[in-house]
């Protein structure tokens, strides 16, 4: 009786090992990306529909309900409270929400676009160029921003298109430097060389090159530079330089309230608390982006 070997099971140590089918697992959500983005995003659209879909007006006045407590204090203010002219807080902070938010984002763009621009043409052509636009950079980084806010204000005035503006030209200065970085490491690199020495255009290089390289680096420093502007926006409307009252921002709304701290702390809160919610989550979300894509960045040293 012969025994024969069963060669379905017993493999041979050149024979591949066969693959396992992988576990079904569910692919974990990143809380500290999409917690804070969801927060902004939660915060930008009760900002824009808010006042219309609760049908709030944000500067109906009713001096007979002056400086009244939220209902949950136990007064007849509303969710919020009133303010000294018996405006609803909820509404007036929503409404200051709408303000804050689009000169801190259209702000924070235009910064980053421009900076892009600059970074790009500064880093790629090199020579007197780029030295002429750190030049610039140096000096705009050393002249008080104050002092261009008051001028601007005063002969153009501090409408929303203005403190856009405004904004947008001191904040180009980070982008501009982070990019630079970027294509000069880059400009080196063989694919580069290599389609310039086919004949490539030098806008054909930075666009399909050199461009999808610096985007995932300028989405962070995108992020980082709405905190920063929310709270510059918010410090101007604090000290008059702002948008002009009755219309609200979150910095005026804070201005209005430190008269009444004492006896009314409820007008600044609330505010305060938006300005804090928000920039903590850009912020967070700026850092989280940056951890996602420290693959697809060169250096992540760079934003530091």
């Amino acid at each position: 009786m012969s025994t024969v070997d069963d060669s379905s099971h017993v493999s041979s140590p050149l024979s591949p090992v066969p693959e396992t089918a992988p576990s079904p697992r569910r692919r974990r959500v990143d809380l500290r990306l999409w917690l804070p983005l969801g927060v902004l995003l939660l915060i930008g659209a009760a900002s824009v529909l808010g006042p219309g879909l609760l049908d709030l007006e944000p500067e109906a006045q009713d001096l007979g309900n002056r400086l009244q407590e939220p209902v949950w204090l136990g007064g007849d203010g509303g969710a919020l409270g009133t303010d000294a002219f018996g405006r609803d807080l909820l509404a007036r902070t929503l409404a200051g929400g709408q303000v804050s938010l689009a000169v801190g984002f259209g702000a924070a763009t235009g910064a980053v676009l421009l900076g892009v621009l600059l970074g790009l043409v500064a880093g790629y052509r090199g020579g007197r160029l780029d030295r002429a636009i750190m030049s610039v950079a140096d000096v705009w980084l050393a002249f008080p921003f104050l002092v261009l806010a008051l001028a601007a204000v005063a002969v153009v005035g501090s409408d929303i298109p203005v403190l856009i503006a405004l904004l947008t030209l001191g904040g180009w200065v980070l982008p501009t430097r982070v990019t630079r970085t970027i294509v000069q490491r880059l400009r080196g690199e063989d694919y580069v060389v290599a389609a310039t020495g086919a004949g490539a255009s030098d806008a054909y290089v930075v666009w399909r090159h050199l461009l999808p390289q610096v985007l995932p680096v300028t989405l962070v420093v995108w992020s980082f530079t709405v905190g920063t502007l929310v709270v510059i926006e918010s410090s101007l409307s604090f000290l008059g330089l702002g948008v002009r009252p009755p219309t609200p921002s979150w910095g005026n709304l804070i201005s209005d309230g430190t008269s009444y701290l004492e006896t009314a702390w409820w007008i600044l809160t609330w505010p305060a608390l938006m300005i804090v919610v928000t920039v903590l989550c850009a912020n967070a979300l700026g850092t989280a982006l940056r951890r996602r894509l420290n693959d697809v960045a060169l250096d992540p040293k760079v934003l530091t």
